[in-house]
């Protein structure tokens, strides 16, 4: 059991850079991704997570040689050697990402054998559209026992619709449609820049892909992938944490960003009254007093991350007035409120609605992350909160925050992991 914690006093006001890793939501599909080939796959800008610790442990149980060389975030991948079996329950149920694996395992092989993932406790996640996708390119599906069988003699282009823009069965229908015979069509397709980033990955190894980015997307087989090198993009939602952190605390700059993926999330610290400046790839942040409290709806991109709402919750607990937020994409993810709410926070939940009254200071106490971006959202409100706090359970909040702890203490943040 972890019983690692971040102690945290206040901390009046935070001043400085910080330099944004690479996305995780990006570097975990491309890892999947690099198993079309047997070729190697050098992947650069990949922070050393510990989810991308455990799908490394994956690929390696998949018999692929990795090399990780965690220093300058570089991995280097060579499925030379890649088995099609992966019924490794225990590191399946660590990280939803592990199923990312089966387009590419079925693409090689014509068949793929896996445990069901687990992931973060923010809600139901089916992977039924992930199956979906791979039935409509011919693949017979079979699910008991917490396993999944995917067989197919050859994979076929088809036509495929999603009922809801799932990112994870996007990336899984492209990862099997890229060397399936004849063209698939992807309707309803996630947008996010992770996708964009999947697919600009699988073009420099030979795919033939239009339309990423878009709701429709275009993928022609190709007989072949081969090896390549590529950079992961910049993490939007790490950048996001730390840009609401300056809206609350004091003055900080986002480097190596890209600004037009964080086009939400500037527009609505905006419109809450924090000073935002833009340059080519790095964003500041100001405090201008106290934030004005807003209304937010979460959307598949290019609408409002559900990945932001809780630090946005953070952020409005010691706003001006009244915010409500409308969770859309997940039914289970307002855990923090409570917490929050033994911080002295005024927030009440219903279904996917929140009510957020703003208070005049929140208190340090102890308090846990229920999960990733719960608990980054805990950090921000225990940076301003009067006293100590005491955050534990960080396990789940280092699963996407990269050195977060040295990165706060640059800002002037006074915490500590024990």
């Amino acid at each position: 059991m972890d019983n690692r914690k971040f102690i945290i006093e206040e901390t009046p006001f935070v001043k400085g850079d910080v330099l944004i890793s690479g996305s995780k939501n990006a570097a975990l599909p491309i890892m999947a991704a690099a198993l079309l080939t047997s070729e190697k796959c050098v992947l650069k800008n990949i922070p050393p997570l510990r989810d991308i610790i455990i799908m490394e442990n994956i690929l390696n149980i998949l018999n692929v040689k990795t090399d990780f060389l965690t220093n300058n975030c570089v991995i280097n991948i060579k499925g030379e050697n890649l088995s099609p079996t992966l019924d490794h329950s225990e590191l399946m149920g660590k990280i939803r990402a592990s199923f990312l694996t089966a387009g590419s395992l079925l693409t090689r092989f014509g068949k793929a054998k896996l445990s069901l993932p687990g992931g973060c406790s923010i809600g139901t996640r089916p992977i039924d559209l992930h199956l979906k996708g791979f039935s409509k390119l011919g693949a017979e599906v079979s699910k008991e026992f917490g396993i999944v069988e995917l067989k197919a003699k050859k994979l076929k282009g088809a036509e495929i619709y999603l009922d809801f823009p799932s990112v994870g069965a996007t990336e899984n229908i492209i990862m099997a449609a890229v060397k399936a015979d004849g063209i698939t069509t992807i309707s309803n397709a996630a947008q996010e820049p992770e996708i964009t980033d999947l697919c600009n990955f699988l073009i420099k190894m030979g795919a033939e892909i239009e339309g990423q980015g878009t709701d429709t997307v275009k993928i022609t087989g190709v007989k072949e992938l081969h090896g390549t090198e590529y950079t992961v993009i910049p993490d939007r939602i790490e950048a996001g944490t730390f840009m609401i952190i300056g809206a609350a605390s004091g003055e900080v700059t986002v480097k190596g960003v890209r600004p037009d993926h964080l086009r939400p999330v500037v527009n609505k610290l905006s419109e809450m009254g924090a000073s935002v400046t833009e340059k080519s790839d790095e964003i500041t942040v100001k405090s201008t007093g106290r934030i004005k409290n807003a209304d937010i709806k979460t959307l598949p991109y290019p609408g409002f991350p559900t990945d932001m709402q809780p630090q946005f919750m953070s952020l409005m607990t010691t706003g001006s007035g009244t915010g409500i937020i409308n969770e859309t994409i997940f039914e289970n993810r307002f855990l923090h409120a409570g917490e929050l709410n033994r911080m002295g926070a005024d927030i009440k939940t219903e279904g996917n609605g929140a009510v957020i009254r703003g208070v005049e200071r929140l208190t340090g106490t102890k308090i846990k992350a229920t999960d990733l971006r719960a608990g980054a959202a805990l950090i921000i409100s225990a940076i301003s909160a009067m006293g100590i706090t005491e955050i534990s359970n960080i396990e789940h909040i280092e699963r996407g925050y990269y050195n977060i702890d040295k990165k706060l203490k640059n800002l002037g943040v006074k915490i500590k992991k024990c």
